[in-house]
């Protein structure tokens, strides 16, 4: 078997979208940060030909190069660089938080160390998110792992030795937390929506230490109603990770809140606009950027997809909502872009199709099991993984067709990684390395 090569050339994980935009530059054989180089779940840069040769096929007796048992419990995506894959866990009672560290080669875990520790961790109350949910980060020479309030670290990947970490960023997670970090140039952006506090806050990658902080701009509605009080953990809180993007030649990072849709600028924090939608709560799905437009899902509550025009400022709710999509939203899995139509599957099955300049349904239909993992694409195929052990493979386009079903022991919360060949997949209790044996590239 011919294993692949990383290239140690990975530029900053969050930049890629306006990298891509900006230089029009290929990606590199990694999975730098949750939904991979662009943040978008594609696997290639759009105008990128060449296959990368992911299997179509597998089960527990094919195409498994590894398989690799996990301590303790994290639904967190593996990021893969110069043949390491990092992920984090954490002890099931929330006490004990651990980064770990495994040979993409061989599947030996290399590194299992526990970087912090809670006396009294709030309980998550539900059996969705658990206390190692956020992705980690890489670069070259540094990877970063993030559990939300209860700790943020800087590792050496080559020593393995932790280079700084935070434990004093406040925030009440209530459910757990969920948002990833992301890199962009000299800044390490963390986001904190919890039922107490609701803010974003950039470190110095290099230190640690905080450059800016900007808290949620939008009032919360639940003061004068006691029913709504009672449950204020939920509707304050979300767990969106930002994505980074060049609008007309300027960045703005996009962000799903609890109560708005927002857009910053990432170097300073500074909020460009928002959208309100404020019957929704517990944003999870990362936003998309296609075709001038902004895509967010709104959380529970009224759930939406909403595509959002991006030349505007302030508050924009009743005046740059392009459209607005509430039918089998996804409240947990973000969608995937494939040219001009947007796929998304919800928490129950239901798969959908839409137009992404105007909304319109163009398919819907369902898989079996649910879903939490968000999708990704590769040579012209999506891949759908499942809580039950199952992942389907579709062909994107107008028509719904099913190209592969695949099933594991075990199923997915955790969304999938790719580096050249492999691809990674997290179950809830392993770490499986996917690569065909016999295949050449592209078939």
């Amino acid at each position: 078997m011919r294993w692949f090569s990383l290239s140690s050339r990975c530029r900053q994980a969050a930049g890629w979208v306006v990298l891509l935009s900006l230089s029009g530059a290929p990606a590199p054989a990694n999975w730098p940060e949750f939904r991979g180089p662009w943040g978008n779940g594609h696997v290639s840069a759009p105008d990128d030909a060449q296959p990368t040769g992911l299997s179509l096929h597998w089960s527990e007796t094919q195409n498994i190069a590894w398989k690799t048992a996990l301590p303790h419990r994290g639904w967190s995506t593996p990021v893969v660089l110069g043949g390491q894959v990092w992920l984090t866990t954490a002890t099931p009672d929330g006490h004990d938080f651990f980064a770990l560290c495994v040979d993409a080669n061989t599947g030996k875990i290399l590194f299992n160390e526990k970087l912090f520790h809670c006396d009294t961790p709030e309980p998550l109350g539900n059996s969705v998110n658990c206390y190692a949910s956020p992705s980690p980060a890489i670069e070259p020479g540094r990877v970063y792992v993030h559990f939300g309030s209860y700790g943020t670290a800087c590792l050496d990947t080559a020593t393995r030795q932790v280079r700084w970490q935070r434990q004093d960023l406040p925030c009440r997670h209530y459910r757990g937390p969920a948002s990833s970090l992301i890199v962009f140039e000299n800044l390490l952006i963390l986001t904190m929506d919890g039922a107490d506090v609701q803010y974003l806050v950039a470190l110095d990658k290099q230190t640690g230490r905080t450059v800016w902080q900007t808290k949620r701009s939008v009032a919360w509605n639940d003061q004068d109603d006691p029913g709504r009080m009672a449950q204020e953990g939920d509707l304050r809180k979300a767990h969106s990770t930002p994505l980074i993007v060049a609008v007309n030649g300027h960045v703005q990072m996009l962000s799903a809140g609890a109560k708005a849709a927002y857009a910053y600028d990432p170097r300073d924090g500074r909020e460009l606009w928002r959208a309100r939608y404020p019957q929704a709560w517990s944003a999870s799905p990362r936003p998309l950027f296609s075709q001038g437009l902004a895509l967010f899902v709104t959380g529970f509550g009224k759930t939406e997809l909403i595509a959002v025009r991006t030349d505007g400022q302030g508050d924009v709710t009743d005046t740059r909502i392009a459209w607005r999509f509430d039918k089998n939203v996804a409240r947990t899995a973000s969608p995937v872009i494939v040219k001009d139509l947007l796929y998304m599957i919800s928490d129950e099955g239901s798969l959908t199709c839409l137009e992404v300049a105007t909304g319109r349904l163009v398919w819907k239909e369902r898989l079996s099991g649910n879903y939490a993992a968000s999708p990704i694409c590769a040579d012209e195929r999506l891949y759908f993984a499942n809580q039950q052990g199952q992942t389907t493979v579709l062909k994107p386009g107008r028509t719904f067709a099913i190209l592969a079903t695949n099933t594991l022991e075990n199923g997915c919360m955790a969304s999938p990684a790719v580096a050249g060949r492999a691809l990674f997949l997290r179950t809830k209790t392993h770490l499986y390395r996917i690569e065909s044996r016999d295949q050449p590239p592209g078939l």
